[in-house]
This record gives C-alpha cells, structure tokens and sequence, in this order.
C-alpha cells in the first residue's frame, strides 16, 4: 500500500515537474519571440544612457531603462552632449544642409542656437574643444580639418593626406589630442594618421591592412588612450584593435572572441573610465544588437538591441546612475 502511494506521488510530482519545465521552456520561447526588454540588466548588471547617432534613428538620447528620452529629427554622423546640456551634431547632408554641417541644439526646445554650413560635399565629424570652439572635419575635392568658432568663422585649415576619390569614405571620427594635433582614421587609405596642425605635417602613420585588404579593416574611430596606445575601429573587418606608438596591435576583439555575431559594421567605439570598450554595429538591424561593452577579457558586459537600426556614433552618457566623469575617449 505504501509503495503504491509512493509511486503514485512520484507520478504526481514528475507531471509537476514536467509541467514546470514545459512553462519555462514556453517563457523562454516567447523571450526570443518578442524580444527581452532593452532596459533588462545582464549578468554583470550595468546599465547605460546614451545619445545614438546614425541615418535611420536620427539623433536620440537614450535612458537607462532602454526608453529614448529625446530625439532630434535631422540625420548625424558624430554627436556630443555638452556640459550645458545641449547636444552638438554634424549632420549628413539634409535639407537647409545639403553638405551636411554643425548644429547645436538646445535639448529642451530643440532650437538650433549654432550652426555651420558644409563648403564641400560632406561634414562628416565634430568636436567640441575647450575653449569654445570645434574642430569638424569637412570631405570633398580638398578632404581638410578646420576650427570654427561660435559665428562659424574659419579659424585653422589643414588638409588631409589621403585619397580623394571617394570623398565620403576619406575621413570619419577626426578628433585632436591632447598634445594639439589631429587623429584621422582614413578609410581606403587603411591607415589612421596623426597630423600636426600647423604644417599639415603627418608624424605617425597606422596602418590597419595587416591581414591584407581583402578583409576591409577601414579605420573608422581612432582613440588615443591615456596610456599613449591608440584605440581603432575596423568597420567592415569587424573588430576592434589596440596598437601601441609603434603600431603594433597589444590588444583585439572580434566576433570569434566574444563567442558571438555582435560585431556587424564597427563604426563607433568608446573606451570607458573602468577599461572596457563600447562598440557600436552599424548595420544592425531588427531586434539585433546595435551597442555592446567588452571587457578586457573580452567578456561582453552590457548589450542594446532597442530601435530599429544600427548607430553611426554614440556617447555613453551614465552608468548605473553615475555620469561618465571623463568622456572623450570617443
């Protein structure tokens, strides 16, 4: 009798069972189906805010809770937001800016209180330097860098050394270093070089064709790290490389290492203050990933996979609640 009971319990709690797992295997099946909520923590529980940038969505300031806060209805190639609030744009080419250009909008009226009309066939970057002004960087017949001021005066030109072919693939994340020079990632050219303002002067080439063109590793971000090592964006190769002053690569990142298809067009990159990198893939789409933090182990940390299309550029604005206290490694 006793046996009896037991095995008829044991019946009972392996349909429990059975049931139990069959609704997991139910929840998770709809998880994939509908998508997880953006805002939902991984693993290493950080969460982001973050402007976005790109063709498709526009500008954006995103929350941390995945929910887009504020948008900018005008196409961006390179976005800031500034200490002021105010978020600064180049802009692709769109109506009253056909060569695209510079504006500064104020975040809560969206009135542009700057802006800077591009003289060739692209702007492609902007950069807000410190005492005012920007440094942009403008594409066409004579690919050059130039510091406006805030009445969009020319102050400083200096053109670039590269290919003049196919203007908007000379030039992308152009930004100036801490020494005064320039960085510009040139993208048919491979080859991420540092200019000296003044003479236009190239005083450090390098190159990102080491495992041969065909794989199309185009610099697109170039950042110079604290450490003197430089940080860049292979957009097509999909990875990420980290060479020292002699270019030599110390350190990478790709599909393979993650474990994952995450990388899909690498345009934009940010190393944080804690040593990991954002990336950004472009031509992510749908319920894919468009931004993703690696550790130096190359662990993936945080993921979005909110909108619909992939971000050109972006800044990471906080995490978990804390502003990004040092924000130019972009």
């Amino acid at each position: 009798m006793q046996s009896s009971i037991a095995a008829s319990y044991e019946k009972r709690r392996s349909l429990s069972l059975s049931g139990i797992a069959l609704l997991a295997i139910l929840c998770l099946m709809l998880s994939v189906v509908l998508g997880s909520p953006v805002s939902a923590k991984d693993e290493a529980g950080v969460t982001h805010s973050f402007l976005g940038v790109g063709k498709a969505n526009r500008a954006v300031i995103v929350g941390e809770d995945g929910t887009v806060e504020w948008k900018f209805d005008m196409p961006a190639s390179d976005g800031w937001v500034l200490p002021s609030g105010n978020v600064l744009l180049a802009l692709y080419g769109t109506k009253g800016f056909p060569n695209g250009g510079v504006v500064e909008v104020e975040r809560k009226t969206k009135k542009i209180v700057f802006q800077y009309k591009g003289q060739q066939k692209e702007t492609s970057t902007v950069q807000p330097l410190p005492d005012g002004q920007f440094l942009v960087a403008e594409l066409g017949p004579e690919p050059r860098a130039l510091v406006i001021d805030r009445q969009g005066n020319v102050l400083k030109t200096t053109p670039f050394q590269c290919q003049t072919g196919n203007a908007h693939m000379q030039t992308r994340m152009l930004r100036m270093l801490p020494n005064g020079n320039y960085i510009a990632p040139h993208l048919l050219d491979f080859a991420v070089k540092e200019y000296e303002p003044g003479s236009g002067k190239v005083v450090r080439t390098f190159p990102t064709d080491d495992r041969g063109r065909a794989k199309r590793d185009w610099p697109f971000t170039a950042i110079r790290l604290k450490d003197g090592n430089t940080l860049i964006g292979c957009t097509n190769g999909n990875r990420i490389i980290e060479v020292d002053a002699d270019g030599k690569i110390v350190w990478s990142v790709d599909n393979e290492d993650v474990g994952e298809n995450l990388f899909n067009d690498a345009c934009g990159a940010q190393r944080l203050p804690n040593g990991n990198t954002v990336i950004s893939s472009y031509h992510s789409s749908g319920k894919q990933v468009k931004l993703f933090e690696v550790t130096r182990d190359k662990k993936v940390v945080w993921r979005y996979s909110g909108m619909r299309a992939g971000f050109h550029h972006f800044q990471i604005l906080t995490t978990n609640g804390k502003p990004i206290a040092d924000n130019t490694w972009k």
